[in-house]
């Protein structure tokens, strides 16, 4: 990281810290409680204990000249030093791995869909700060990808809870959907107005809804239980959903194609990384006639469900591969670690 882009990260988990500090917190009696401590803590871990430190001490500072609360008093500047100081001096010296699918974002040859830059940028800031100092990522991801070794990431196949794996698929009339928000339901009972003649089993969050809302003999829909879904999904035609990983997972592990509609940006990442694998079509909204025809003409990805099958395998010998290389047990920093900036 360049000096420039330093001292520009510091700017902004300083200023943050302020505003955490003086506009986000609330004190009662003698103790107050806020979030100002989590900018100083990620400057602590990105940038050493000392510039931790000194964000601290800067926050702490301009914070009580720029929005004084009572009078200055140069103590809670020195103390505020040494805290930013003990985030980063005494954490774990264990390495540590982070496994998930969001940190495939931050592979370098990963291919983002044509949205919103700053919805972007955020993303894959964010998720940056889930994995500050991890030494390796674990992407979960449809597809190999070569290893990236500046990033620290390596692909590996998804994780699919067993009882997929041991379920056996069939090829029903049906098509199986889920809605993260039950507002969508209105496009399908929209489809099933034109359509009466194709069965439609949806999954639902609606809380004030009962265990099964039948429309009528073809369109039902349930609350969340995982056996039913389950099961819904081992013997449907065709699976539509918004567009969660580990439901696009199992239907690509399962052979059935798959209508993603993206609620979010993340969403919207993964639709189009599923889409680019083979596993179905996108949409805006819950128009399953598009689904219908992508499904005459659908062919299984055999290769998925060889890729998933080898996961085990696979993070085993990632593990092993880090713990050899961190077998010595590494001394707990010091101060003078840090003094040469």
């Amino acid at each position: 990281m360049t000096k420039t882009k330093h001292m520009v990260w510091m700017g902004i988990l300083i200023a943050v810290s302020i505003v955490l500090s003086r506009f986000l917190s609330f004190s009662a009696w003698n103790v107050k409680i806020g979030f100002a401590f989590i900018p100083i803590v990620i400057g602590a871990v990105l940038f050493g204990p000392v510039q931790g430190g000194i964000a601290a001490a800067a926050a702490d500072f301009l914070g009580a000249i720029l929005f004084p609360i009572g009078m200055y008093f140069p103590g809670f500047t020195v103390t505020a030093f040494l805290t930013g100081l003990t985030y980063a001096l005494f954490r774990p010296s264990v390495p540590y791995i982070c496994v998930g699918h969001q940190y495939l974002f931050l592979h370098r040859d990963f291919e983002f869909p044509d949205k919103n830059s700053c919805q972007l940028w955020m993303l894959r800031f964010f998720t940056r700060m889930t994995a500050l100092r991890s030494s390796k990522k674990l992407a979960l991801s449809f597809l190999e990808m070569e290893q990236d070794d500046m990033n620290q990431i390596v692909t590996v196949p998804p994780l699919i809870r067993q009882e997929v794996t041991a379920i056996r698929p069939e090829k029903g009339d049906y098509i199986h959907g889920y809605m993260v928000n039950s507002g969508f339901a209105d496009s399908v009972e929209s489809f099933h107005a034109k359509h009466p003649e194709v069965p439609l089993t949806f999954f639902w969050d609606r809380s004030d809804a009962e265990e099964v809302t039948r429309i009528d003999e073809t369109l039902s829909f349930h609350q969340i239980d995982d056996v039913k879904f389950l099961n819904a999904m081992a013997g449907c035609k065709a699976y539509a959903s918004t567009a969660g990983f580990e439901s696009i997972c199992e239907a690509m592990y399962l052979g059935k194609p798959v209508l993603m509609v993206p609620a979010h940006i993340e969403q919207d990442c993964n639709a189009y990384d599923a889409m680019k694998a083979g596993a179905g079509i996108i949409s805006d909204f819950f128009d399953l006639q598009p689904l219908l025809r992508f499904a005459g003409e659908y062919t299984p990805n055999r290769h998925f469900v060889y890729w998933v099958r080898s996961c085990e395998r696979r993070m085993i010998r990632e593990l092993e591969k880090l713990a050899a290389s961190h077998s010595e047990i590494t001394s707990i920093p010091t101060f003078t670690n840090y003094l040469p900036i």
